[in-house]
């Protein structure tokens, strides 16, 4: 385990709007603002685009990622952790549960989903810390590093 100590600087309240994407528009909000490190908890709904759901097999790297689409609107609770990619932009990796008549689906948004109506979005910047987001050779996957 590596960890890395911050504190809790701005606390930003968000309304995402009806086709708004997401990852893609929280990541754009926070490099506006000029957060980098933050959390991130989403509620409201969604409508379409394609979640990750696991990777096909549990052994072999680099892992294939399963794929569903988002067919309709879905209410959506989510939770993430923003952190700088090698190139200083914030990069959101969230998860969510997403629902629609009693099913539910829980992966990745790393492909990106349309708001539906609205999405509530908490954002917490954490200062202080040197938490990044770099390449893992192995799995290709962009990983949080937090060493102190």
């Amino acid at each position: 385990m590596k960890a890395s100590e911050g504190r809790i600087g701005r606390v930003f309240v968000i309304r995402l709007d009806d086709g708004d994407m997401v990852p893609g528009c929280i990541e754009r909000f926070a490099g506006e603002k000029g957060v980098s490190v933050g959390h991130v908890i989403l509620v409201g709904g969604v409508g379409s685009g394609r979640v990750v759901v696991g990777p096909r097999r549990s052994e072999g790297m680099p892992p294939e990622p399963m794929l569903l689409p988002v067919d309709g609107a879905h209410e959506v609770l989510g939770v993430g952790v923003l952190a700088p990619g090698e190139e200083g932009k914030p990069i959101l990796h969230i998860h969510a549960a997403l629902g629609r008549s009693g099913q539910t689906m829980t992966g990745c948004l790393r492909h990106g989903v349309e708001t539906w109506l609205v999405g509530e979005v908490i954002l917490y910047e954490i200062v202080g810390t040197n938490a990044a987001r770099l390449k893992d050779e192995q799995s290709g996957f962009v990983l949080l590093e937090a060493g102190e």
